[in-house]
């Protein structure tokens, strides 16, 4: 039995009691550690017997009482013990996260940009990452959508043809063949570099699209439909790749591990999940699209979104790759998942990101 100190359980939930007072705060933390470390109801009678509680079982159950009609706790079956509830699961976490954001957030400032043997370093991390925690684990490759710009080339192919070589910050290069319904001449091909250059340097490859392209072009006197096929076809260049193809997983067969999978019935759904990707790739934008700074979120439950993962949780952080690229890194587990191990590995992952990056 995990021995839990008093220190321990105030410093994880004073900055959100929710007005709990310091005795049901003490057994709510108690219950929630026990918990995570057996996965079995906690009883009053356990408690009562840890050393730093000086509480009696009657005591004990009564303030149990009052946390499960709060809502902090959930009584399972006939069972005489608690486990927590997804509102006691988010108690407990928060202030876990506080202290790890602060840490993650100065390692995203000494991340540098280049990324050489990117696959290789994924598979290694998110090896790793899934080894340590026991848990399935997920990293997403950098994505370019903040990358600026730097400059555009064309040049005439046969036919009706126009090849578009796009060079972005990181020294990101993308090619892509633009059809016509006519002949490009060389005059046009000139026209057209020189007015793409002037309307896309510097601009993110997420805005593309904009309504401030869209301004710029209309500003032209000649070849504006052109422009925008240009545009589209450079756009749908930075697209290609971004997909699934781009999620390296590892640690599915982790999830038999936990017998509330397997009771639930709900292992294939979780591997089939890791496997196929589709949903991680979904987590991810979710994860983007809520564009906190250091990406760094607990999901319990249902507030994944992911339908298969409504009995995990899972935590995720963003990695910063320099020059406008961004990853994001995940550990899926169940709800009574060893959060300060996951938060640190996380953040120990990061730092051996970091030094595979500042020795290429």
């Amino acid at each position: 039995m995990p021995k839990i100190s008093k220190k321990n359980k105030l410093s994880i939930i004073e900055s959100d009691s929710q007005g709990l007072d310091e005795r049901k705060r003490d057994i709510l933390i108690t219950i929630i550690k026990l918990y995570l470390d057996t996965g079995e109801p906690v009883g009053s009678r356990t408690i009562s017997k840890l050393p730093d509680m000086g509480l009696s079982p009657a005591t004990i159950r009564n303030e149990m009482s009052d946390l499960e009609d709060l809502g902090f706790l959930i009584k399972p079956h006939t069972s005489a013990g608690r486990i927590p509830s997804d509102k006691g699961y988010r108690l407990y976490v928060n202030n876990l996260m506080k202290e790890k954001e602060v840490e993650i957030k100065n390692l995203k400032t000494e991340m540098t940009a280049r990324v050489d043997k990117l696959e290789d370093m994924m598979k290694t991390l998110v090896k790793t990452l899934a080894t340590n925690t026991n848990y399935a684990a997920m990293i997403a490759g950098p994505s370019v959508d903040n990358n600026k710009i730097k400059y555009v080339q064309l040049s005439n192919l046969e036919d009706k043809k126009v090849l578009a070589v796009v060079v972005a910050e990181g020294n990101v290069v993308k090619t892509r063949i633009v059809d016509f319904d006519k002949i490009i001449d060389a005059k046009v091909i000139l026209d057209l570099n020189q007015n793409l250059n002037n309307i896309l340097s510097g601009v993110k490859v997420s805005d593309l699209v904009s309504d401030k392209i869209k301004s710029e072009i209309n500003k032209l006197k000649n070849n504006k439909n052109e422009i925008s096929i240009l545009i589209n076809g450079i756009k749908e260049s930075f697209e290609e790749k971004d997909t699934s193809d781009n999620i390296w997983t590892y640690g599915s067969n982790n999830f038999f591990r936990y017998k509330e999978f397997e009771e639930s019935g709900n292992v294939k759904d979780l591997v089939e999940t890791f496997e196929q990707k589709k949903d991680l790739k979904k987590l991810v934008d979710k994860v983007n699209e809520e564009n906190t700074e250091t990406g760094l979120r607990v999901y319990i439950g249902e507030e994944s979104s992911v339908n298969a993962m409504k009995d995990c949780s899972v935590v995720t952080a963003n990695c910063d790759f320099g020059n406008g690229m961004r990853g994001t890194i995940g550990v899926v587990g169940p709800k009574r998942m060893d959060y300060e191990k996951v938060l640190k590995t996380i953040k120990n992952t990061m730092i051996n990101i970091n030094k595979e990056l500042t020795n290429k």
